[in-house]
């Protein structure tokens, strides 16, 4: 007499249980729900990049054209130093230091908004 076939199975074979899709599991598995939330990331920014670019070079490029239409600041010395050298000298580094600090706290608070939209 033959013994008895037993059919064997993994208790989780009933059927696979899916977890509801979240942003970030959208984002890893490079879905395109996902692609459109990183573009999202991307573009605030690229926006927020051109402003700080926009106003460096407005602030900087103002400067020389400053210079150009008022050329008596030529001959105002600071300090026995030209206005023009001493503008280019002192008001430059603080400029891009106040404007670098000002980028990376606002990339940032984009970052931590866009982390608090994916884990809802």
């Amino acid at each position: 007499m033959t013994p008895e076939r037993v059919r064997v199975t993994h208790p989780r074979t009933t059927g696979a249980k899916s977890r509801p899709r979240t942003a970030r599991s959208e984002i890893d598995a490079q879905t395109e729900l996902g692609a459109i939330y990183m573009a999202s990331l991307l573009r605030t920014q690229l926006r927020l990049a051109a402003a700080v670019l926009l106003v460096l070079f407005l602030l900087l490029g103002s400067l020389p054209l400053l210079f150009h239409l008022v050329p008596a600041l030529s001959d105002v010395y600071v300090a026995g130093l030209p206005l023009p050298w001493v503008l280019l000298a002192l008001l430059v580094y603080p400029l891009l230091l106040c404007l670098g600090w000002l980028y990376i706290r606002r990339a940032e608070r984009n970052e931590r908004a866009f982390t608090e939209v994916v884990e809802r």
